[in-house]
Formats: C-alpha cells, sequence, structure tokens
C-alpha cells in the first residue's frame, strides 16, 4: 500500500510515470505505425522498419545510441505529415492499440495515488500527439512529451523539446515549482537507465522491469523493482478499479536547445561511468 490519504496540511506531491514499458507493455511511438500507413503517411519498408525497432526494444531496451538513432528516424520520416491527420489517426485507434497494453499493475498504482490525493504525471519520450490521448485514457493529470516544431499544420523534421534523459528531471523540477510540489515526498516509476535522473528527483524512486543497468542501480542504492506482466483492458479490470477518464493538461516544458544538449552530454558522460563500474 501507499500510505493514509494525504490532508490538507501535507505538502502537495505527484507520481511521475515513465510510459513505454512502464505503464504499457509497447514502445508508444512504434506502436501506431501501421495505422499510419493505413493513413498514407508511411510505406510499407517503413513499417517494416518500426516493427524491427520495436522488437528491439522490447528484446531489450535501447541505449542512448539507439534512442539517438531512433529519434532522429522517428523526426525524419515524419517531415510533412499533417499534426490534425495524426492526431485523428491516434484517436481512431487509441482504444483498440493502447488500451489492451495497459499494464494492470500500473492502473492500480495510478489509482492508488490519486486515491492518496497525488496527481499522476506521464513523462515520456514519444511524442506529444501519442503521449496526450494516452494520459487521458490513464487518467493522468498532466503529460510532459517530446515535441516536434510544426509550422502551417505540418511537421518539419525538427524538434522543439526532447523530454529525454535529463532534461525529463528539468521538467519535473519545473513543473515542482509551479505546482509546488514537494519532490521529496513524490514517487517516479520507469524501467530504463536513461531516467536515472528523473528517479533520482524524487524521494521515492521505484524501478519497473528494469534494464540491466537500471536493476543494477536499484540493488545498489535499495530502490523497490517492480514486475508488470499483466496487460489488460481497462474495461476488463475490475469495476470497482475502473478508472473515469480525467482532463489531462500537456506541459510544455521551458527548456532551451542548449540546455537539453548539455544534458545529453551530461547523460552520456554518466552513462559511462555507471558502466565503467560493472
Amino acid at each position: 500500500m501507499l500510505g493514509v490519504v494525504e490532508n490538507h496540511s501535507s505538502p502537495r506531491t505527484a507520481a511521475f510515470f515513465d510510459l513505454d514499458k512502464t505503464v504499457i507493455a509497447k514502445s508508444s511511438a512504434l506502436t501506431f505505425s501501421k495505422s499510419f500507413y493505413q493513413g498514407g503517411l508511411i510505406n510499407r519498408r517503413a513499417v517494416l522498419r518500426t516493427a524491427y525497432a520495436q522488437f528491439v526494444f522490447l528484446a531489450g531496451g535501447a541505449d542512448h545510441e539507439q534512442m539517438e538513432r531512433m529519434r532522429e528516424y522517428l523526426s525524419a520520416l515524419c517531415r510533412g505529415w499533417n499534426v490534425q491527420q495524426v492526431k485523428e489517426i491516434v484517436a481512431e485507434t487509441l482504444h483498440d492499440l493502447i488500451d489492451p497494453i495497459i499494464y494492470d499493475e500500473a492502473a492500480s498504482l495510478i489509482e492508488e495515488h490519486h486515491a492518496a490525493g497525488r496527481d499522476v504525471v506521464i513523462v515520456s519520450t514519444s511524442g506529444a500527439e501519442v503521449v496526450e490521448p494516452i494520459g487521458e485514457l490513464l487518467g493522468a493529470d498532466r503529460v510532459v512529451a517530446t515535441r516536434l516544431v510544426v509550422e502551417n499544420g505540418v511537421f518539419t523534421g525538427e524538434v522543439e523539446y526532447y523530454a529525454y534523459g535529463p532534461t525529463k528531471a528539468e521538467a519535473i523540477a519545473q513543473l515542482a515549482e509551479s505546482e509546488g510540489y514537494d519532490l521529496s515526498h513524490c514517487y517516479a516509476y520507469s524501467d530504463s537507465v536513461t531516467d536515472l535522473p528523473m528517479l533520482e528527483a524524487v524521494g521515492h524512486p521505484h524501478t519497473v522491469n528494469p534494464d540491466r543497468a537500471l536493476r543494477r542501480e536499484a540493488a545498489a542504492r535499495g530502490w523497490p523493482v517492480l514486475s508488470f506482466n499483466r496487460p489488460v483492458r481497462l474495461k476488463q479490470r475490475r469495476p470497482s478499479l475502473s478508472m473515469p477518464p480525467r482532463p489531462v493538461l500537456a506541459v510544455a516544458a521551458a527548456v532551451g536547445a542548449a540546455a537539453a544538449t548539455a544534458g545529453l552530454v551530461w547523460y552520456t558522460n554518466r552513462r559511462r561511468a555507471l558502466y565503467a563500474r560493472v
């Protein structure tokens, strides 16, 4: 159990969840590839390539270099896409594609945090056009996600804000300042060592189905290791645990390009140091 319900005199708190392989069983950015193909946005070769990327992601996670290649590929792939068409495709296929792969354990945790009076924030490297509807489906209060540059209603292929590594922690710190969260009493959940800065930012970090590097960190730091393995449709869960729709507030994190670049350099050096200890 997560503890007693917080009263009005307690500090305001939140639970921050990574999305892919933490709340849902697959990569949210890659799950919609077939729908984008059917909508005429990508060709069959791109579908096969994203299917392979999904396999690699599920088989062992993605390290920093793989995440960078995936970011470059996906941002280039969506250059010229009509933003409204993307939103419509996601809305039409959301329940068919995402609902069945939500971890029952994660949905229960979200409900428990809400019952304890905490906000729930999804913090994901995937694009906002995908993450925001998923956040609403999950009943999240806020979403932090990667944002692509849009001009004249289409994606340019450039990244405006990249929610990855230390920039996730920066976004959390900004939310804490604007919303009054006491991070020492907040919770965070992730499966990947790339989210180490986010986990370090809160008082109650938890690892979920962690990759090998994060599992070593969890063992060294005494962090809880959770195992989520029951994807289930929300409507098939017990009625007492079903989540009503909640409006989700997208957070446009004000992180400059220079800060993001510096953060990625910092993270690369940190990751090398971690592996050097192995």
